[in-house]
């Protein structure tokens, strides 16, 4: 059934305008219809607001965002506290203690950086809007919070932020400077400072049996230069070196000097770890820090020698969780790193598995023992420079006919009884040295 205007009575039409003329008299249907009015022009507006701040932000700025696990955050963080000067009110600090290189004394000095929250400054002609947001989750090597850094400024290009961590970086590798960074092995893959960085060792302070230090320098700083012929040839560019020999004879001083002398940092494993194993130990491999000596200290503590365990299956348990054969692969397996330094130690080198230092995983071996006749000549002229190499000689030979080893920690344990006394340290070494 079809209906048309025909068909509405005049009086239906009349009821009907009446009805809605009697809606726009009533107070309360017009104050609501303009409260929902009001309300879904609001939610336009701050909708069209939200979506014209994204497009902007989308077209007309560049961001950066940098987590505390890079190692650009600390770097940036500092670099920001130069630029905000006095002008940030919301500020973080850390304290550092530091040697004065003239009288040795510790001195206290802060370290300031923008807190949490978000930050202003100029740089150049940019402003940036730094914001710093700290999370929940812990990162596992450090125990701290894990952070966020989100740097935003006007424009398409990321030149801006390319020139910040430059000179970011730039200030903070001229505060280590003459240093040696010692880094350890964290709780996950990943490798963390020790310490503070040191200052770097004089390679003559280390005295050696005569040509030691320096042929063992040579060959490395040969081995820095010869990657080229390592891959014309396919041979595994990595080097490998045992120094083995008694306790306090200077292996770990050499390598510290060694380190510095051929400006690399030292990182330290220890193979005695209850929570290393060996995945974790190739992660460690393959991530060490660039330019780093990778140092496994009394290395004969982790591992007995096979023929050992076969005949006293029970003698190495309670050790760490990594095996030898995991040791083994790290050192040379097709999974193992290049362009990488490894230094061994041992006092015990007759326990170590022949599998370990075979050619291949250590390349040298030497042996560093008790002080020589010309050692303690050349430790006796290190303690007194000033002095008359005559007076060294006598003591050297005091103490060679005395045909007692010594180590060079005992040595040099007695000269600093006399540290400007030559003439008493000669007096005295024999007496000292046959107690």
């Amino acid at each position: 059934m079809t209906l048309d205007s025909s068909t509405i009575s005049p009086i239906d039409l009349a009821e009907k305008s009446s009805f809605f003329d009697s809606l726009k008299e009533n107070p309360y249907f017009s104050a609501g219809f303009g409260l929902v009015g009001i309300g879904a022009g609001l939610s336009i507006l701050k909708r069209g607001t939200s979506l014209g701040y994204t497009l902007c932000q989308k077209r007309f700025t560049v961001s950066l965002e940098v987590v505390s696990r890079d190692k650009s955050y600390e770097w940036i963080l500092k670099w920001i506290n130069s630029h905000l000067k006095q002008k940030a009110r919301h500020i973080s600090v850390e304290t550092f203690f530091q040697k004065n290189d003239k009288n040795q004394r510790v001195s206290t000095s802060f370290s300031f950086a923008p807190s949490i929250g978000v930050h202003f400054f100029k740089y150049k002609n940019d402003w940036i809007r730094a914001e710093r947001t700290r999370e929940s989750m812990v990162d596992r090597n450090t125990g701290s919070p894990v952070e966020t850094l989100k740097l935003t400024a006007l424009g398409t290009k990321t030149n801006v932020f390319q020139d910040m961590l430059l000179q970011a970086r730039q200030s903070a590798l001229s505060e280590q400077s003459g240093k040696t960074l010692i880094y350890h092995a964290g709780l996950g893959g990943d490798w963390g400072l020790f310490g503070w960085p040191k200052d770097k060792r004089p390679f003559k302070s280390v005295v050696l049996d005569n040509g030691i230090a320096e042929n063992i320098k040579n060959d490395i700083k040969e081995f820095l230069n010869s990657s080229k012929w390592y891959y014309d040839r396919g041979i595994p560019y990595r080097r490998g070196y045992l120094l083995y020999g008694p306790p306090g004879c200077g292996k770990t001083s050499f390598i510290t000097a060694l380190a510095a002398a051929i400006e690399h940092d030292i990182a330290i494993l220890n193979l005695s770890d209850r929570s290393l194993t060996d995945d974790r130990l190739n992660v460690l491999f393959a991530k060490a820090p660039l330019n780093s000596v990778i140092l496994l200290e009394d290395i004969d503590a982790a591992f007995g020698s096979r023929d050992i365990v076969k005949n006293n299956p029970t003698a190495f348990q309670g050790y760490s969780p990594l095996t030898l054969s995991g040791l083994l692969n790290a050192l040379d397996g097709v999974a193992s790193s290049e362009g990488r330094i490894v230094m061994m130690t041992t006092n015990y080198v007759e326990r170590l598995d022949p599998a370990l230092i075979r050619p291949g995983r250590v390349d040298v071996k030497q042996f560093i023992g008790y002080a020589t006749k010309s050692q303690i000549y050349r430790m006796f002229m290190n303690f007194y420079p000033q002095t008359d190499s005559e007076l060294a000689s006598k003591f050297s030979e005091k103490l060679s006919n005395l045909n007692k080893n010594m180590s060079s920690a005992q040595i040099q344990g007695f000269l600093m009884l006399f540290k400007n006394e030559p003439y008493l340290a000669l007096e005295n070494c024999v007496s000292y040295f046959n107690k």
